[in-house]
């Protein structure tokens, strides 16, 4: 697949964010205070009873954030139909830790984002990384923040990967996007975060790890 057949939608507004400014705000492991640590965090009190729960599985994903000559954007997939866990739902590229990423979460990041996508781990520029997310399932999840120079190609995996996409970063910088969405059952509810985009339904951990990359832009831009 040829990076110029990813989709670009309209984009709401035009806003670029300097590469450097962003190596200043992710440089290292950026723990800011303040941010979503976990689903919980949104349903206080919500028992951690998904199916298949075992706490403390470690995981990465890669935000890429693409470099385009008119603004940045973030490049997502689209889970296929057919999996077990998530399917058809919106995700960074990641997964789990395996042996051979030898416990570092950016060596998992690129290269669950190398068998997803195609993208090869040499045209990332990983600029830093967040504080582990924890999801309902028992992952803790460490996003990794890399920047990505077109011209590059994707390649997505058939089996897990239905669709490569960008979502305008000013978009997500806006909160007004920032919906929050709940659900009940069991008798219990869930509130959780969505970024609605055209016909893509962003939601939950991705939603939230998306916010906390808004938070972190926006809050220094207030300071």
């Amino acid at each position: 697949m040829e990076q110029g057949n990813i989709l670009h939608a309209g984009q709401p507004e035009r806003l670029t964010v300097d590469a450097v400014r962003l190596r200043t705000l992710f440089g290292g492991d950026a723990r800011h205070g303040g941010l979503l640590t976990g689903d919980g965090d949104m349903s206080p009190g919500l028992p951690e009873t998904a199916p298949g729960f075992i706490p403390g599985r470690p995981a990465a994903v890669l935000v890429p954030l693409v470099q385009r000559p008119d603004e940045m954007s973030v490049l997502l997939t689209k889970r296929t139909d057919h999996l077990y866990h998530h399917p058809g739902q919106i995700s960074f590229p990641g997964g789990r830790i395996e042996a051979d990423d030898l416990d570092d979460p950016v060596s998992a990041a690129l290269r669950e984002t190398e068998e997803e996508t195609g993208i090869p781990r040499d045209v990332v520029e990983v600029i830093g990384r967040l504080s582990p997310y924890r999801t309902r399932t028992g992952f803790s999840v460490v996003p990794v923040i890399g920047l990505l120079t077109p011209p590059f190609e994707t390649r997505p995996d058939p089996f897990e990967v239905a669709e490569i996409f960008e979502v305008p970063l000013s978009f997500i910088l806006d909160r007004a996007n920032h919906q929050v969405h709940s659900r009940e059952g069991d008798g219990v509810k869930r509130s959780f975060y969505v970024l609605p985009y055209m016909d893509y339904y962003i939601w939950g951990a991705t939603a939230a790890m998306l916010v906390n990359l808004a938070n972190i832009v926006l809050r220094t831009g207030e300071d």
